[in-house]
């Protein structure tokens, strides 16, 4: 089965013969040297020429960028090495590096050190910081040097290709080689390390049309790479992904898989002969220079390998390694929406294939692995194997214990890892999808299958990018290239339409399916939460969708890829493709009101009024006063306003809570709010109205004295209803002033 690879071309410059190319590795930058004497840069995302420098009017066979200085240098046909300001555009230095045409220039990664190699069969050794000062001269090729490599695993070390038939190992500080590799019939035009993993491997391409694979350890060739019809101009080890790249000058640009060394596919852009290509650590890009210009192609998915369970376990592949992280173990992390988290990671093991995608099941305890035509599905656990088997895609049911996989145009459906049905749609199938019905993509559109009966639910015209269904199974969202449609699936409807069968067409049921949106947004993940679907979109953008109405919750700063949803943390996990994980507050219940909002089911919104309080308390952390105001007012909580108002020292909130709370008889908190206002006969007669003339008697006796009389009376009233004896024994002030001792000195203090 093939990788599933796909190539996408981001760049075509055309231009003059172009003899060697490189990648800025943070601009969106392509560097071509050209036949004619100049050197382009192209912006691949703009698709515009950014930057052009007349070297000479000589071929310049190598240019290379120096990103920690700013620079372009180039070598040429002329002897000279050129250093350009790629900023400025200003020469920065020239000089006769070697006594004939240039071939080759390797940046070294950390020391102020350029390796150059030439016709005149040396390879010197530059240094920057004393002025350019040649070093070392290394000598021991009898035929022009085409290429060198520094080791990426040992940077003291590097390899040369020669048109004598040999490839050269050689040792910074040591003149002399440390071995030579010789297996090829022609001369040898060019070569690469292998990057990842343990293999210590040398890749060679030469005139005898043959690529080899050599152990630099054991000093072996390992593999020989047959097909190309011309002579081999370029290779290289792909740094990210498992496959080998080879350029000739028959044209056509071969890409094999790594490991087995099997042919995957063959890139033939009609640009002539191929020059030279160039890749980069944690980039999927490939540039190819020909006779006829230059490409800029992306391999494989933008997506990463990566999936979440509900308790916040991450699985993800770093090349064929599964690690884990735990979202739990750092519970007690306060950290800021969209900040990195800091995660633990552990290594799980290595997986039996290259993993271009990974996904558990519903429940979370399995997690399937797909790639190179396969899938394997693993404890999520301990990575332990419980079934395998080989398919072009696989999705999870939303029956835990079902998946279904496409092999060809055959669907088959397993439970519980045996399989139960298999069946071969009538329009074919490019993808399918999973979820709470089986969709499958074909010529036709798109269909929906019962899971049970493989039957025909809903065929619609429409061409899916991806799918995604609510935990209810009542919603969905299917995304197209540029907008994304929310359905609601009616489950009585097919019901319905499975007794009669007159009501079935040869689209399935009309009625399957309530249209109740289409917004035009590119989704590039998305997850349900609930009835509110959140997504990211083209421009990062992070988005939730409810009842017809878009809210941004943030602007990403990059692409971000959504893990899922923690509904007792109120968190929504981010990741980008290098595991940078990062999360954001999102109260479930705030959703949940907005949809019964949205639905104008204003019974449900109104059991939400304690869920506004938490909205609220999030409000105030952040210092959102007047939202924390609004919130507090739908959740109707008058202690927690009353805090707000006094704490703001804002006396018409004051007012205003003692009225509307005296109205909703909210007593204590109206009875306090006039109290601190100083209105203190409001107060008497809130309590008075509340039959609590004790207090009010007290009251008025220490703050309001002439009002003592008047709610003695009623105090008495009140009380013979109970106890006669009690009630006579009350006593009024201005009848029994010798009981009240300076009553008189309260009045006159009263009216002062």
């Amino acid at each position: 089965m093939p990788l599933r690879l796909d190539v996408k071309r981001k760049l075509s410059a055309r231009s003059d013969r172009v003899k060697c190319v490189d990648v800025h590795p943070t601009e969106p930058w392509m560097l071509a040297s050209l036949y004619n004497g100049n050197v382009h840069v192209w912006n691949y995302d703009s698709q515009t020429l950014v930057k052009t420098f007349e070297v000479t009017d000589l071929p310049v066979r190598t240019a290379k960028f120096v990103p920690r200085k700013n620079w372009v240098v180039t070598g040429s046909d002329d002897m000279m090495l050129r250093v350009f300001n790629y900023n400025t555009l200003e020469k920065v230095f020239g000089f006769e590096a070697h006594s004939d045409y240039l071939r080759s220039i390797a940046v070294h990664p950390t020391q102020p050190y350029i390796l150059t190699s030439s016709d005149d069969m040396l390879i010197k050794l530059w240094d920057w910081d004393k002025k350019w000062q040649c070093t070392q001269v290394f000598e021991g090729h009898t035929h022009y040097v085409m290429q060198i490599v520094i080791n990426p695993k040992d940077n003291n070390q590097f390899a040369s290709a020669s048109l004598d038939r040999t490839i050269k190992v050689w040792q910074l500080g040591s003149n002399t080689p440390n071995f030579t590799l010789d297996g090829h019939e022609k001369g040898v035009n060019c070569i690469d390390y292998f990057h990842g993993g343990e293999k210590p491997y040398l890749i060679s391409g030469a005139d005898d049309r043959l690529v080899k694979i050599w152990d630099y350890q054991n000093k072996t060739c390992v593999q020989t790479l047959e097909g190309h019809a011309q002579n081999i101009s370029c290779v290289g080890f792909h740094p990210e992904l498992p496959i080998i790249l080879t350029g000739s000058e028959d044209g056509t640009v071969r890409i094999w898989q790594a490991n087995t060394y099997r042919l995957e596919s063959t890139l033939n852009y009609g640009l002539e002969r191929a020059w030279s290509m160039a890749m980069l650590k944690g980039s999927n890009n490939v540039a190819l220079g020909y006779d006829e210009g230059s490409i800029l192609i992306k391999l494989g998915r933008e997506e990463p390998a990566m999936s979440m369970d509900s308790n916040g376990k991450i699985l993800f592949a770093k090349h064929s390694e599964i690690q884990q992280a735990n979202l739990k173990n750092i519970a007690d992390h306060d950290a800021k929406d969209g900040e990195r988290l800091p995660l633990a990671i552990k290594d799980m093991g290595p997986c039996e294939m290259f993993p271009t995608t990974l996904s558990h099941n519903p429940n979370g305890r399995f997690v399937v692995v797909c790639g190179d035509g396969e899938y394997i599905i693993y404890t999520a656990m301990a990575l332990r194997n419980k079934s395998f088997g080989s398919a072009q895609e696989f999705v999870w049911a939303s029956d835990s214990s079902e998946y279904a996989i496409k092999d060809g145009n055959k669907i088959k459906i397993f439970k519980n890892f045996k399989e139960k049905k298999s069946f071969k749609p009538e329009y074919g199938a490019e993808n399918i999808y999973g979820g709470h019905l089986l969709g499958v993509r074909s010529v036709s559109g798109l269909g929906f299958f019962d899971w049970e009966t493989t039957d025909l639910v809903r065929r619609i015209e429409i061409q899916p990018k991806s799918i995604y269904w609510a935990d209810n199974g009542e919603l969905c969202c299917i995304a197209t290239e540029d907008s994304f449609f929310i359905l609601k699936y009616v489950a009585e409807n097919v019901a319905k339409a499975q007794e009669s069968p007159e009501l079935m067409t040869e689209d399935g049921v009309e009625d399957a399916f309530d249209v109740c949106g289409e917004i035009e947004d590119c989704v590039k993940t998305g997850i349900w939460v609930g009835d509110c679907f959140i997504y990211t979109n083209a421009v990062n953008r992070l988005n939730y969708y409810v009842g017809g109405e878009i809210v941004t919750i943030a602007h990403l700063d990059r692409t971000m890829y959504i893990l899922g949803y923690i509904p007792k943390d109120n968190k929504l996990y981010l990741s980008d493709k290098d595991m940078n994980v990062v999360g954001y507050s999102l109260l479930l219940s705030v959703l949940e009101y907005q949809t019964a909002v949205m639905r104008q089911d204003f019974e449900t919104a109104k059991l939400n009024e304690h869920k506004w309080k938490q909205l609220a308390e999030l409000a105030i952390s952040k210092c959102q006063f007047q939202l924390a105001q609004e919130c507090l007012i739908n959740a109707q909580d008058f202690g927690g306003l009353l805090l707000l108002a006094t704490s703001a020292g804002d006396a018409d909130m004051i007012l205003r809570l003692a009225q509307t709370s005296a109205e909703k008889g909210k007593n204590n908190v109206a009875f306090l709010a006039y109290f601190l206002l100083g209105r203190l006969e409001e107060g008497i007669e809130l309590l008075c109205s509340t039959g609590r003339y004790p207090e009010a008697a007290f009251m008025a006796r220490t703050y309001l004295p002439s009002h003592v009389s008047k709610i003695v009376k009623m105090w008495k009233e009140d009380l013979k209803k109970i106890n006669k004896k009690a009630a006579d024994s009350l006593a009024d002030p201005l009848e029994y002033e010798n009981l009240f001792p300076e009553f008189q000195e309260a009045l006159q203090a009263e009216k002062v």
